[in-house]
């Protein structure tokens, strides 16, 4: 019996993992009613089908995949659908929350009567024959959602309840993408200082794997960091018993934000980072 598939919403990585699907017979929907024409063009290339509330909530399963501020009121939308659903799909919440947000969306979307899947996206936009991308799943029914790796998907079950999955992306983003901020943040002050060449020249001497990593994904998280604010906030509630730990993270959302309306505006601070990675040569 052919699947059907919600995947929400049709971004980077939504299209991505829709695609993987639809490439494996998988019938795909989401909500594209009023979204960009680019948007839009990006969900018809990966083969994505317009549904409304109810056509979603048919699904066998639903994907949530959005901005981390946007998890909970994606379920708050569907749930009344959820609710008057006949078939109950099971719903994967698949974004960078902590695992208190993540108990939040299960408690509405059980409310429903629709299973509920804790799950966590580690690795770029899946592409065909690469297992580099996982979608971490945990809790009592994560097994079900198990069934998406014969159709294009790595499903790695976590052991743990719900919350380990999200657990588990967060302490890798936390790593990846707190480590960016930090990076970023060295590579302005040594800009600022007037020592980018030298520190360039000694870390290609001393640290040459360090620099380039973060040359590799400098250049890359501008474009990203208004999506990273919500999850560097969300790894600072995650983290929240080590206070320090948790200031270090919630200045990571500053910065980020700050990297954000710099794009949006004078580049300066974009152009410095991009400029820095280009004397790596």
């Amino acid at each position: 019996m052919k699947l059907i598939v919600a995947v929400i919403a049709p971004g980077a990585m939504g299209s991505a993992v829709a695609n993987r699907l639809t490439d494996n017979g998988v019938e795909v929907r989401s909500l594209l009613t009023g979204r960009s024409a680019a948007t839009q063009a990006r969900a018809k290339a990966a083969g994505m089908i317009d549904a409304n509330e109810a056509g979603i909530a048919a699904c066998d399963f639903i994907l949530s995949i959005v901005p981390p501020g946007e998890a909970v009121g994606l379920a708050e939308r569907l749930a009344p659908a959820l609710r008057a659903s006949v078939t109950k799909p099971v719903y994967v919440d698949c974004n960078a929350i902590a695992p208190s947000t993540v108990l939040r969306i299960a408690g509405i979307v059980g409310e429903t009567g629709a299973t509920f899947v804790d799950g966590g996206i580690v690795g770029p936009p899946p592409i065909p024959d690469s297992k580099n991308t996982k979608i971490y799943v945990s809790g009592e029914a994560a097994v079900r959602v198990t069934v998406l790796r014969d159709l294009g998907l790595n499903v790695p079950v976590q052991p743990g309840p719900i919350g380990a999955a999200s657990a588990m992306k967060l302490s890798y983003a936390g790593f990846t993408k707190g480590f960016t901020a930090l990076g970023a943040g060295m590579m302005l002050a040594a800009t600022r200082a007037g020592t980018a060449d030298a520190l360039v020249a000694e870390m290609t001497l001393s640290q040459p794997a360090l620099l380039g990593w973060l040359t590799r994904q400098m250049p890359k998280m501008p474009d990203k960091a208004y999506r990273w604010v919500a999850e560097m906030d969300e790894i600072a509630t995650f983290v929240g018993e080590d206070p320090e730990a948790q200031q270090f993270f919630q200045a990571a959302a500053r910065f980020y934000a700050r990297i954000a309306a710099d794009l949006e505006g004078a580049q300066t601070e974009t152009d410095a980072l991009n400029a820095f990675c280009a004397k790596k040569g």
